[in-house]
């Protein structure tokens, strides 16, 4: 039975993205909800929550791009123009946000200066995210196999909608892992905020899922004729449980489930996009197997995949079972 490269490739590219945004996405909320802390100690408590791993969550989107560039050549000739000021801004502000956790901890007279980078870096690079997003979902024009739309059509209605989303979902994350991670009044503070984002979240998400199938022939197809139809009913069931399992680990004051319950709902986000989305790598009209680059670049790429993946997986663990348990005012990065 002969593999199909270029599948098992789009699958690793997929579940790339998909780890980068549920881990990276919680620090990223970290960094949206940092003005909101009560003190400067609550801010060092919070920056300590993530300082361990943040670095090594964003090896996924490394490899996510590294990744498009090397097996799907034609996708990432194709999306990069389109995209090319989302991501470029994208890239600058998480340069500042990086750069805001070394130079924070070494000055008292422009800590305030890196304090507003910390915010104003994970909040440029998720709106950008969802903006990149949208602007993907709603399609990119295609002529001759290269990209043929204007300098500003990344920039909708749409693609503002799905980047306030985003910027909104990422805040959810990031309340409810200071939630688990964090105590005392950081902790109840972003209990309480945890509410009014997750219904925000989920407001969102059903006002995208409204207009996707709408955006193009394809989408709607998908979504609306069997056996797609199922996952119409399917997916919002899914989408009930996990707030279900995120209000109630908030009322009933648990640590852990809000958060997980926060993850599923960007899980099943994702796993929406992938239904709309498959087996095009370009919407609506560049399939995965015509970007694929041949079949002997995907085979050796994915040898160095194979050893690769397995690595990072290992020491992305082992650096969150290091750091596990409660973060504490004076415990930390310094």
């Amino acid at each position: 039975m002969a593999f199909d490269l270029a599948f098992i490739w789009a699958a690793l590219i997929a579940f790339a993205v998909l780890t980068y945004v549920i881990l990276d996405g919680f620090d990223l909320g970290v960094g949206i909800l940092f003005p909101l802390a009560g003190s400067e100690a609550e801010r060092d408590t919070a920056m300590n929550s993530v300082a361990p791993v943040w670095d090594g969550n964003e090896t996924w989107l490394v490899l996510g791009g590294g990744g498009l560039f090397a097996v799907f050549p034609l996708a990432y000739a194709v999306v990069m123009p389109a995209l090319y000021m989302p991501v470029t801004l994208m890239l600058l502000a998480l340069v500042f946000r990086g750069v805001a956790f070394e130079f924070r901890w070494k000055t008292r007279r422009w800590k305030r200066v890196w304090d507003h980078a910390f915010f104003g870096g994970s909040l440029v690079a998720a709106l950008c995210q969802g903006i990149a997003l949208g602007a993907l979902v709603q399609g990119i024009e295609v002529e001759g196999r290269a990209y043929s739309g204007g300098w500003w059509d990344w920039l909708t209605p749409f693609s503002v909608l799905t980047g306030l989303a985003v910027v909104t979902g990422y805040a959810l994350l990031g309340a409810t892992w200071l939630v688990m991670k964090t105590e005392g009044g950081l902790q109840h503070r972003m209990r309480r905020l945890a509410w009014p984002l997750g219904f925000a979240t989920l407001g969102f998400m059903a006002l995208v899922s409204v207009l996707t199938p709408f955006l193009e022939p394809v989408y709607f197809t998908r979504w609306f004729n069997l056996p797609g139809s199922l996952f119409s009913v399917v997916m919002p069931m899914l989408v009930l449980g996990a707030a279900w399992a995120l209000f109630t680990g908030l009322g009933d004051g648990r640590d852990l489930r809000p958060f997980l319950a926060a993850l599923s709902l960007f899980v099943l986000g994702f796993i929406g996009i992938g239904i709309s989305f498959y087996p095009m790598m370009v919407p609506p009209s560049m399939t995965i197997w015509q970007t694929a680059a041949p079949d002997a670049s995907l085979g050796f790429a994915l040898i160095g995949a194979v050893i690769l993946v397995p690595i990072i997986l290992a020491y992305t663990a082992y650096a969150y079972w290091v750091f596990r348990g409660k973060v504490r005012h004076g415990e930390g990065y310094h």
